[in-house]
């Protein structure tokens, strides 16, 4: 019998996940497969840049897992039954259940609309392909001189307009955050940030907590009301709803709550990484939604899995940031240095070479992803057959 491992979501995460798997376990033993909507990889990190009209590199699964041993399914995950030890799937043949030993769940997020109002109605989002190219359509169809909103002070607020605003320069694009323009970053970091934003012609308004939204305007807290034809809804991700659903122990934002190892702290046949996990980093912080993150907890679930599997020695590497990566256009960008808990330090690399660097990291990103299983030597073990079962004795160490 071979051990199944079942992994749900194959974002950056979940295929780097699947791939590392099947690099290190022998394919007499485990049955991989790897289940997603889509056919194609969706590169999230640019989503802004397909939304101005740029076009991106296809990246299909079924050409980067050939000869790996995944299978790939392509079918949207509707439920998961972690008791019965189950998923509910829907592809094109209608429904079907997969049964697993273990799962990796790796279903990621999506836009996060707070609940205020007439923002799922008339906002748009990027947080996915159809969002971004709804977006497309709406900023191709603009003409000169029409307002467009950016919401969100973060870092996908922050690439998303001054894409806009480069790509766009006849538009009259601004930004609403709720603090300060970049108030996280350093005094050079915030300094470049109005620097680029001056250039572009990006108005800002700042300390504005943006309570509504309408066809054709935005509306803060303090009673602003700025015109907008395409208002873009960059506040935050929310976490995919599955795992609420489900007897796992989850956050009250439906993350899944992990050990260091991220395995599930209820049940410990289940994996989750990227985004859905709530896994704790330097100085006992949650990890914020990123895929810098994610790759990490993909590599660390992979490996603990592999362990556990093979009777090995479970990896214990703490994660550290290093920086924070922001492109500010295709010309511009922002690479803020920070301490291993993510807070800013002095150094900032700014300018042209800042985004060189943003962009090699986006490269290097999606090449991991499309080359699963390249780089690594072939270290694949034998599965431990007594050590199949969850709560067995390699699966219960710490």
């Amino acid at each position: 019998m071979q051990h199944r491992i079942v992994v749900l979501g194959a974002g950056y995460t979940g295929a780097v996940a699947a791939g590392r798997l099947a690099r290190r376990l022998h394919r007499a033993d485990v049955a991989i497969t790897l289940v997603n909507a889509e056919p194609d990889f969706v590169e999230r990190v640019r989503m802004h840049q397909l939304a101005v009209g740029q076009s991106l590199r296809p990246r299909p699964y079924s050409e980067m897992f050939a000869g790996t041993g995944v299978e790939l399914k392509l079918a949207k995950v509707t439920g998961v039954d972690v008791d019965r030890r189950t998923v509910a799937v829907l592809d094109a043949n209608g429904a079907e259940e997969l049964e697993y030993d273990t799962l990796v769940y790796a279903l990621g997020s999506g836009w996060n609309d707070h609940g205020v109002p007439g923002v799922a109605e008339h906002a748009h989002e990027i947080a996915g392909r159809r969002g971004a190219l709804r977006l497309r359509d709406r900023l191709a169809g603009l003409d000169a001189g029409q307002p467009v909103v950016v919401v969100g002070g973060g870092l996908t607020g922050l690439e998303a307009v001054t894409e806009i605003a480069e790509a766009r320069p006849d538009l009259d694009v601004a930004l609403v955050a709720r603090g300060a323009l970049g108030d996280w970053l350093s005094d050079k970091g915030r300094g470049h940030l109005r620097k680029v934003f001056g250039k572009l012609g990006i108005t800002v308004h700042e300390h504005a907590d943006v309570t509504a939204v309408a066809a054709d305007r935005v509306t803060a807290a303090d009673g602003r009301t700025i015109r907008s034809a395409a208002t873009v809804w960059t506040a935050g991700f929310a976490v995919h709803p599955i795992a609420e659903a489900t007897t796992l122990e989850v956050t009250g934002t439906g993350q899944i709550v992990v050990d260091g190892t991220m395995r599930s702290v209820s049940h410990p046949d289940v994996y989750a990484i990227g985004d859905a996990a709530m896994a704790m980093g330097p100085g006992d912080k949650p990890l914020r939604m990123s895929c810098a993150s994610g790759g990490f907890t993909a590599w660390q679930a992979a490996e603990a899995v592999a362990a556990r599997l093979t009777g090995g020695k479970l990896p214990h590497v703490p994660i550290r940031y290093f920086n924070q990566c922001i492109s500010l256009g295709r010309k511009e960008g922002l690479i803020q240095y920070v301490t291993a808990d993510d807070r800013a330090v002095r150094s900032a690399l700014t300018g042209r070479l800042a985004a060189v660097y943003k962009e090699l990291v986006c490269k290097g990103a999606a090449w991991s992803v499309a080359n699963p299983t390249f780089g690594m030597p072939i270290r694949r073990r034998r599965v431990v057959r007594e050590a199949a079962p969850a709560d067995s004795a390699v699966n219960a160490a710490a």
